[in-house]
């Protein structure tokens, strides 16, 4: 992807990661079927917590848009890691799902520690019409799926914060939302540049009302990311991996530093990017490199790409 700065080179690590441990966290992953999510997940089982891994796939009701990984393939693969994975099929849209989840941590632990809010719905049916169309030849299902995504993380997370009130270990809870944007940039379609600001703003609303908590809400922005998608569409297209690409465990990697960082709550209502953050822990990518956090250079064509992509995976799962 050229839209990265050129000057910020790829820096390679031989170290062998060495997770934090985080036996005694319990963590809420959304949207952790695959991609990001399930990076996410699986570091944290690597530093051994137990993880809720949510999302709308699952090996008995099908997986969405026909893509690969399921909320009970990813939990399995957690407990493998040392953690353990709990599978919770989730429509962080639907409010009786949302209550339902938080009524099971309840029930099992009485407490949460970490929540990362990842789900995001924005990227379906983008074979329908252009991703990166016009506002004005944009269907409104489009901004809905947005829209859907930013009342999910709103609503589970209102849910879920009080699982975080008075626990008795004297640890800071800590609320991550998945975000990108780069300022003003604009991301090249109208909802989707709205919706993944108002993410960021989210994170900031969510740490001004827990400021008398001991409790961190932040923003935290991965790289460009091999996802499923990504690959299948390189797949398609025969095209190898950008320079620049990081695995989905690159963020995981960089979440579990944030949740063992005693002093995480000073970094409450920010905005982090996860090669800023490979730095400053020491973590390196799956691959032994430490990649540069992601930035983008004038108008961003984003929205154009990912038109591209999301249209090769779906002629490519048609044929």
């Amino acid at each position: 992807m050229d839209a990265v700065n050129p000057v910020n080179p790829v820096t390679p690590v031989s170290e062998e990661w060495k997770p934090p441990r985080l036996d005694t966290t319990v963590a809420v992953v959304t949207g952790a079927s695959r991609g990001v999510g399930r990076g996410i997940a699986l570091a944290l089982g690597s530093a051994g917590a137990t993880v809720y891994v949510t999302g709308r796939s699952t090996r008995t009701e099908g997986r969405t848009e026909g893509l690969p990984g399921t909320v009970d393939d990813t939990a399995d693969e957690v407990t493998a890691r040392g953690g353990t994975g709990i599978a919770v099929r989730c429509d962080h849209r639907s409010t009786e799902d949302n209550q339902a989840l938080t009524d099971r941590v309840r029930g099992d632990y009485g407490k949460l520690d970490l929540l990362v809010n990842n789900a995001w719905a924005g990227y379906e049916r983008s074979s329908d019409v252009r991703f990166d169309a016009p506002y004005w030849d944009q269907p409104m299902w489009r901004y809905e799926l947005c829209e859907g995504s930013l009342r999910a993380q709103y609503d589970i997370t209102r849910l879920l914060t009080p699982l975080m009130f008075g626990k008795d270990d004297g640890k800071t809870g800590l609320i991550v939302g998945i975000g990108f944007t780069d300022g003003d940039t604009y991301l090249g379609q109208a909802a989707y540049d709205v919706f993944k600001s108002a993410n960021d703003r989210l994170s900031k609303a969510f740490a001004a009302d827990l400021r008398k908590k001991k409790i961190a809400a932040l923003s935290l922005h991965p790289g460009f990311v091999r996802t499923e998608r990504v690959e299948a569409a390189w797949e398609a297209l025969g095209d190898g991996p950008a320079a620049v690409v990081h695995s989905p465990e690159y963020v995981g990697r960089a979440i579990n530093a944030l949740a063992a960082d005693p002093d995480v709550l000073s970094r409450s209502g920010q905005v982090l990017s996860t090669g800023d953050l490979a730095d400053e822990y020491g973590f390196s990518d799956v691959d032994g490199r430490r990649l540069p956090a992601f930035r983008l250079e004038g108008r961003m064509s984003l929205a154009t790409r990912m038109d591209r992509l999301n249209r090769v995976v779906a002629q490519a799962a048609a044929s």
